[in-house]
Formats: structure tokens, sequence, C-alpha cells
């Protein structure tokens, strides 16, 4: 009996619905970023790879072939400015030719020199009104290229008490953004990103996901919280965060990473898999209030080989997904019911420490993609053929993307 027909049977004999799993894996969908095949890193040093996109258009070849080797990466992120084109329709062709779309839409208002002081919230109206002209710019975009998501990020805070007023920085921003707001398109939403600091030390105007959320019910039912899971203190709960915006319904979506201590931008399930799963069952659980979350990847691979960096990231988001789907969730309510603390923690562990490789193996080779991507990958020669052909760029993804 070989691996998968084994844990297929013993998790059946458990009382899961092995076949609805599989169902549920093959229909995965996780976003990656235009920025994480090209030459971004940190800000101190961005190493060039060799075979590194040099424009959007092989960004998007590298991202087609990472869902080609996945079947679960379909959408790819862009960054405005660094993958304006002047024609968006023909790039969402030139995506669709790949299998692949046009996902996120993130609009740069941290990069000039004129956002030093802040985007939204700057004490200058000329510099608001650059910032909302630019978003507004990016809903465009939205429109010409189907994209459903504006992906939101500001570096806007101050370095020191008395720089400025916070509580004016806050009535700046819920302005700024109910400008851009109006301008979506229909169906379009509006995810609100927040980091607790940096690049202000003192404090940043959208420190936490409470202050994101509370600008979100200002602004409507469009608008919705984004948790980047390196923008949090030591220690934060993030899967409790996760919890309460699905029971409010105020989950937009997930840039999915992993820090050792701030925002690292390391693989995501590379540092903690066990949150990342955590992060996942309560996902899972949460059923059809999770439909319409956003799993997107947000990573600057800078001394990692980006298309295996990528890759490997899009395998773990498979894997822990896998591990939330097999949870004895009947089993794990009865004994919260009872009380059964250790009885309870022990159902999350027994699907944790699961070898869930045999199950997507499985679900891969249904989908006539190779049962060991990262395998494949290695075996091609794709990654060889970009680097002979593109050579090496010094820059080819943008900056630093928050």
């Amino acid at each position: 009996m070989d691996a998968y027909q084994r844990l297929a049977d013993n998790l059946a004999a458990a009382g899961i619905d092995v076949p609805a799993v599989k169902d549920k894996l093959g229909a995965q969908a996780i976003e990656t970023p235009s920025w994480g095949y090209g030459n971004s890193g940190t800000r101190f040093k961005v190493f060039p790879w060799p075979g590194a996109p040099r424009n959007v258009y092989e960004k998007l070849d590298d991202a087609a072939y990472i869902n080609r080797l996945t079947g679960a990466a379909p959408t790819v992120a862009l960054h405005i400015p660094w993958d304006r084109v002047d024609d968006w329709p023909g790039l969402s062709q030139y995506a669709a030719e790949r299998g692949i779309g046009i996902g996120a839409i993130n609009p740069n208002v941290f990069q000039d020199e004129i956002y030093k002081l802040g985007s939204v919230c700057h004490p200058e109206a000329a510099v608001r009104e650059r910032a909302v002209a630019h978003m507004i710019d990016c809903c465009a975009v939205m429109k010409a290229t189907g994209s459903g998501l504006l992906s939101l990020w500001f570096a806007d805070g101050t370095n020191y008490a008395g720089q400025d007023s916070m509580s004016d920085r806050k009535a700046r921003l819920e302005r700024g953004l109910a400008e851009v707001y109006a301008h979506l398109p229909d169906g379009g939403r509006m995810l609100i990103e927040y980091k607790f600091f940096e690049p202000g030390f003192y404090h940043t105007d959208l420190a936490d996901w409470g202050i994101a959320y509370a600008t979100a019910l200002k602004l409507g039912p469009q608008a919705e919280v984004l948790v980047d899971t390196g923008h949090h203190a030591l220690s934060t709960n993030i899967a409790h965060i996760v919890s309460y915006l699905l029971a409010e319904g105020r989950l937009g979506g997930f840039h999915f990473n992993s820090r050792r201590y701030a925002d690292d931008d390391l693989i995501v399930g590379s540092g903690n898999p066990f949150e990342l799963f955590e992060i996942f069952c309560e996902l899972v659980s949460a059923g059809d209030a999770a439909a319409d979350v956003a799993y997107m990847i947000d990573q600057s691979h800078n001394i990692e080989p980006k298309l295996e960096a990528m890759l490997v990231s899009v395998l773990n988001c498979q894997s822990a997904y896998a591990k939330a789907l097999i949870v004895d969730y009947p089993l794990l309510r009865e004994r919260q019911a009872a009380g059964d603390v250790l009885g309870a923690h022990r159902v999350y562990v027994d699907a944790f420490e699961t070898d869930v490789r045999p199950l997507l193996a499985q679900v891969r080779l249904e989908q006539d993609r190779p049962p060991d991507p990262l395998a494949a990958l290695r075996a091609d020669n794709y990654a060889a053929r970009a680097a002979a052909e593109r050579g090496t760029a010094e820059m080819g993804g943008g900056g630093y993307p928050g």
C-alpha cells in the first residue's frame, strides 16, 4: 500500500472526508507578488540574482511557471509604478495567455522624496493630493486589468513626540482614503494594511489591526483589513486577530511571510510553521465567512534563489492548509465543550504532526502536475535558461514593498 493510500485510509477512519479535502486543496489559490521575482530585497542591500526579471512581462513569465508547477498560484500582484505599462489590457492578455491573471494592485506612496514626512497624512496638502491622485490612478488600473483588490500600505508616521499632530494625521488619513474609496470599481475592495512600527519609530499612523479595522468601518463595506504576518510585535497572537476579523466580516486578505525579529520578509512558514497552521485552522473553521479572503505572498527574496523561494512559499501555504483541513473538528468541539484543555490541544497537534505530503502529491498528480514541484524545479532548466537569456540586472523588482 502506498503512502497516500495509508494516509487516506487513516483519515477516513477518523471521519475525515478525504475527497472533500482534496477538492479544497485543488482549489487553493495563493497570489504571488511581482516584486518577489525581481531584484528586490532589504533596505540595506539588494543582491542581484542571475535571471531575475527585468520587467513586468518577465515577472509574469516566472509567475506562470510557478503556477504550472503547483496549480495554486493563479494570480500576480502588481506594484505601481514599478510595474507600470502603457497597455494594461495588453498586459492582462499577456498574463491570460500564460494561464494566470492580474491580482491586487499595490500603490507606492512611500518611495519618492516628497513622501519623507508621509503621504496621505503629510502636513502639506499638495503632498496628500499627489498620494490620493496616485491611488485613484491605481483604481483605474484595477478597472483596466480586471483586478478586484486595491492593497494599501503606508509608511506614514513620525519619529519624535510633537513632530506632528497625531489626531490631525488621523483626520487626513480618513479624508484621503474616503476620496480613494469613492473611485473603487464596482465590486472592488480596498484592503488596509497595518504595521506596528517602521519606518516611523515614535508612532505609525496605521499601527495595528484595530486602527485598520476602525478605518475600514468608517469607509464602508468595500474596505477591509489586510493582515501581514510579519507586521506584529513578537508573540502577537495572529490567529486571534484573524478569528476576530472573520467574525466581524472585515478580514480582506493576507500578506504571508515570516519574521524572526521584525519585518524580515522571510519565506512564509519557515520561522514558525505552527503559527501558520493556527491561522489556517481559523480560516477553515470560519467556513463561508472566509470565502472572499485573499491569500497573497509578500516577500522580497534577497539571498535566496527567486523561483525556488517563491515555490517553497506556495508549498508551505499548501501544507499548512492541508493540515488545517484534516483537523478532527467535531472531536475538537467535543473536547472544548468538556473543558478538556490538553485533549483539545492534542487534536490540533495530531493534525499538525501529520505528514500531508502524500496527500498533496496525490492532488497534484490528479491535476497532471508534478507530485514534487521542488524536485521538478531543480531538475528543470527554466532558471538556467532565464539566466542565460536575461543576464544579471542591477534592479528589476523595485525597492522594498512594505
